[in-house]
């Protein structure tokens, strides 16, 4: 059984803790070595295959033209307000000719626009080919460059420190934006991290009141974070890691660690209140809260990892990546604590000087005290209030299942996209070079699209190609065609009217698929794809859309039946997984009102709305399903081991609720503590994650599992734990199912049969 296993790990950890502790530290060493020697950076490839923009990407390869690379951009205005780039009286020119042939020599650089070129050619020239404003006061320096699995961090490191030379030694303002940035920018992270853990930490000790005991979780999840994030490096260097990978893992990897710590370190400390000494009570804690742990954090791991449903192989790498800092965490928690348990010793049953003196106070809600009379009158508050609710849990439920359903409304307007610069804030360089970008040329020339053609047997479809996109209304004007001799491919940049991030935009792009590119080419023989960055990251959005349903129905239908194993009931896991939607939806709701209604944006510091991105919603229901069934197990398993002692339901309720309440309180204010604090990173994504995580985890641990979860279980009555005799006798007994022989494996007394007959 899953139970015996875990307590003669749990045990054997304790009893040799520095050997336990030696093993991790030098596989920490280990990893971190091997992520300096064969780690690499991560790096953002929005692309999948069978769609429309990989065709065009394809074709764009074979025509060899170089704009299949990587790009970037180098947008100038003079200091001088009064200066143009028209005429060279104040050297405006000279200086922009000259950093030109700057970032030409830069390495790995194909080429460069040559916007003064342009205008010793002509002023017009220069105007028409979208280099220099009309008004000649912005001037715009395309760079191209190879292939993403060709360049590094380095290459934007280069091109960043030589725009910070030049600023200094040019009459000129210097911003930079382009895929490149996007691409190797280092994401978020370091100071929202920090802040994470000095706010778990503080929440531990307010639990616990103890230095010592505080300090166990946070070390674990240090541990378990520098092992994770080392082997997320050491893939990056065999496979392109999304960079919201690192954030996503650290910000998941402190949540669910410190969150199964204090699971396994609160039943601790009940068994060493009990008299057990700290070897034992550290085996049966990892026994008894182990086994929610290794159950919850799997669900967890197989969530994310169904992502690969999408087909969208960026998301299937990044759940990977994010999974294995999850079970890595699931490892240390039972492992490594249980070896700090023992260390720590029988120092853990009482509370410090500092702690002592807080708990003289009225009682608050988190403290898990050590004087039985403060520990009762506290317990005894949860019972109250579960009571309370379980005596009326008619206008409970219908009041709190209203309340969620209200909050999951603004999802009917869910409109999935990706924030471009546009939504960056003003202090990065991105931003303003894309805000100088959209006033001199219009907001459409941050994202241009690249329409890649081949004209085999149809020499006159590019002519009625480039008139037909032209005329388009969403389209503002057409670069002129390249032609590979060779391969005969072209390749037209269109610039829409509007920016990447608008609706309009992906409505354009939809009709040149769907009209504009099949009325140009008839049916003939000739083939036409749209392509570009704008083109790409529609199409990733709209195929996520499309498979998010699949996907859910695949995740929902995993828990329910590993909750039907766990508990041997039907009721119970359909209530768990209909409250979880419930849950994630009302956090989807919030998202959409904060994100794209703008409601209270500014708290969190957006200074624009934004699009939900396209790839969010499916990461974040993977996580929040599997993290909700970190309370939902933890709970409903005490409530479990109520009803086996006692055969009452509504005394399993009242007593096994009151008695994870203050545990899942506590969990979950750290939880949101750490999400809350990557809500506040510069990058829209960031906040998105760390937003939607923190509302529906405290969601979850309020309104769902202290009011819905016992309303509704008291509703159903003894009908929770029914299940078939035939259905029971099909489903296995084993490591994922539970039957009374785990209370056995505990040294606990026998207990009732849980399924009626």
């Amino acid at each position: 059984m899953l139970s015996k296993a875990l307590l003669r790990l749990g045990a054997s950890a304790a009893r040799h803790p520095w050997r336990v502790i030696a093993a991790w530290l030098i596989a920490a060493t280990l990893a971190v070595l091997a992520a300096v020697a064969f780690g690499g950076r991560t790096a953002d490839s929005m692309t999948a295959p069978g769609l429309d923009s990989r065709r065009a990407a394809e074709l764009i390869e074979r025509a060899g033209t170089g704009q299949e690379g990587m790009t970037a951009q180098v947008v100038v205005t003079p200091l001088d307000d009064g200066a143009t780039f028209f005429d060279d009286d104040d050297g405006a020119r000279t200086a922009l000719t000259r950093l030109r042939a700057e970032v030409k020599r830069l390495p790995h650089v194909l080429g460069t626009s040559d916007p003064a070129g342009a205008l010793d050619a002509g002023g017009d020239t220069a105007v028409r080919g979208g280099l220099v404003s009309a008004d000649g006061r912005i001037a715009v320096v395309r760079v191209q460059y190879p292939d993403q699995s060709r360049l590094s961090a380095e290459d934007l490191d280069a091109l960043v420190d030589l725009g910070d030379r030049l600023r200094a030694e040019l009459p000129l303002r210097i911003e930079m934006g382009g895929n490149l940035f996007y691409a190797f920018s280092d994401p978020d992270g370091g100071v929202s991290e920090l802040i994470g853990l000095l706010a778990a930490a503080a929440i531990l000790f307010l639990a616990f009141g103890s230095l010592v005991a505080a300090a166990l979780p946070i070390g674990m999840a240090v541990f378990g974070l520098t092992v994770g994030v080392a082997t997320m490096t050491v893939l990056a260097g065999v496979t392109d890691v999304p960079t919201f990978a690192p954030v996503l893992g650290s910000m998941v990897g402190l949540g669910v660690g410190i969150d199964y710590a204090l699971f396994v370190l609160a039943r601790h400390r009940e068994y060493l209140a009990g008299g057990l000494d700290p070897h034992e009570a550290a085996g049966r804690a990892v026994a008894t809260a182990g086994r929610p742990v290794v159950f919850a954090g799997g669900t967890v791991v197989v969530s994310i990892l169904g992502l690969a449903v999408a087909n969208v192989p960026f998301m299937t790498v990044g759940g990977l990546a994010v999974s294995i800092v999850v079970l890595i965490m699931v490892l240390a928690s039972v492992t490594l604590l249980p070896a700090f348990l023992g260390a720590a010793g029988p120092r853990l049953a009482r509370a410090g000087r500092i702690g002592r003196a807080l708990q003289t106070r009225k009682p608050g809600r988190l403290a898990l005290r050590r004087d039985p009379a403060a520990g009762a009158a506290h317990a005894a508050g949860w019972r109250r209030w579960i009571g309370h609710v379980g005596r009326h849990p008619v206008p409970y439920a219908v009041g709190a299942a209203g309340l969620l359903l209200t909050a999951t409304l603004p999802v009917l307007g869910l409109r999935v996209g990706l924030p471009d610069d546009g939504s960056l804030p003003h202090s990065r360089t991105e931003r303003r070079a894309y805000d100088l970008v959209a006033e001199g040329f219009g907001p459409g020339t941050n994202g241009p699209l690249v329409i890649a053609a081949d004209p085999t047997g149809d020499p006159g479809v590019l002519d009625r190609l480039v008139a037909t996109v032209a005329a388009d209304p969403g389209i503002a004007s057409v670069a002129p065609t390249h032609i590979d001799r060779a391969t005969g491919i072209a390749t037209l940049v269109v610039f829409p009217t509007t920016s990447p991030q608008d609706k309009a935009t992906a409505d354009t792009i939809a009709r040149l698929r769907t009209e504009v590119l099949p009325t140009a080419i008839g049916h003939g023989p000739a083939r036409a794809h749209v392509g570009g960055a704008a083109a790409s990251l529609s199409d990733v959005g709209q195929r996520t859309s499309q498979r998010l349903p699949v996907f859910v129905a695949a995740v929902l239908a995993m828990s329910f039946l590993l909750l039907m194993l766990v508990f041997r009931s039907i009721l119970v896991p359909l209530k768990a997984v209909l409250l979880n939607l419930l849950s994630i939806g009302a956090a989807y709701g919030i998202m959409v009102a904060v994100f794209q209604w703008g409601w209270g944006g500014a708290l969190i510091g957006l200074e624009a709305t934004v699009p939900i991105v396209s790839f969010i919603p499916m990461f974040l229901f993977a996580i929040l399903f599997g993290l909700s069934m970190d309370y939902e197990v933890f709970l409903l398993s005490r409530v479990r081991e109520e009803y086996l002692r006692t055969g009452d339901n509504g005394t399993a309720i009242v007593e096994g609720v009151s008695r994870t309440a203050r545990i899942i309180t506590s969990a979950a204010l750290i939880m949101v503590a750490v999400f809350l604090s990557f809500a506040v990173a510069e990058d829209p994504s960031t906040k998105m994650f760390g937003l939607g995580l923190a509302t529906a985890i405290f969601i979850d641990a309020t309104v769902v599992r202290m009011v819905l979860v016992p309303a509704t279980m008291t509703l159903l009555g003894r009908t929770n734990w029914w299940l078939p005799k035939w259905l029971d006798r099909m489903l296995p007994r084993g490591p994922v199912g539970t039957d009374d022989t785990d209370a056995e494996s505990t040294g606990e007394a026998p207990r009732p049969r849980l399924v009626d007959r």
